[in-house]
């Protein structure tokens, strides 16, 4: 499976983004999809994750309440809306899509916060 993200840009503090994670070569259905995040001179961060068959989602604890993420199958897309954006939710972010060993991942996008 491919993975394209999009969706990254500046915004200021308190603002929102949408990124959108789309998939081609397989369907996301039997897939747990999330994203990563990694700010520069960090590690990289799980931020949140959804499973591929009752909808359970995890989420990291500096993310909850303001970042939800979403899927739909019909257009083979999963989405991470972010809601009250902080400086340091300044990332390059990741999706994935796990199915039982295998990872895939797709490339970074930016997101800046900033004034």
């Amino acid at each position: 499976v491919q993975l394209q993200a999009s969706g990254g840009g500046l915004v200021q503090p308190g603002g929102s983004l949408r990124l959108s994670c789309a998939a081609s070569g397989a369907p996301l259905d039997y897939y747990a999809i999330g994203w990563f995040r990694q700010a520069p001179g960090k590690e990289r961060e799980g931020v949140l994750c959804i499973s591929n068959n009752d909808g359970t989602t995890n989420y990291a604890d500096s993310v909850k309440g303001r970042f939800t993420i979403s899927r739909d199958n019909a257009k083979n897309t999963v989405y991470l809306q972010m809601n009250s954006l902080k400086p340091e939710d300044t990332a390059v972010y990741y999706c994935y899509a796990r199915k039982g060993l295998r990872t895939y991942w797709g490339q970074g996008t930016q997101v800046t916060v900033s004034s």
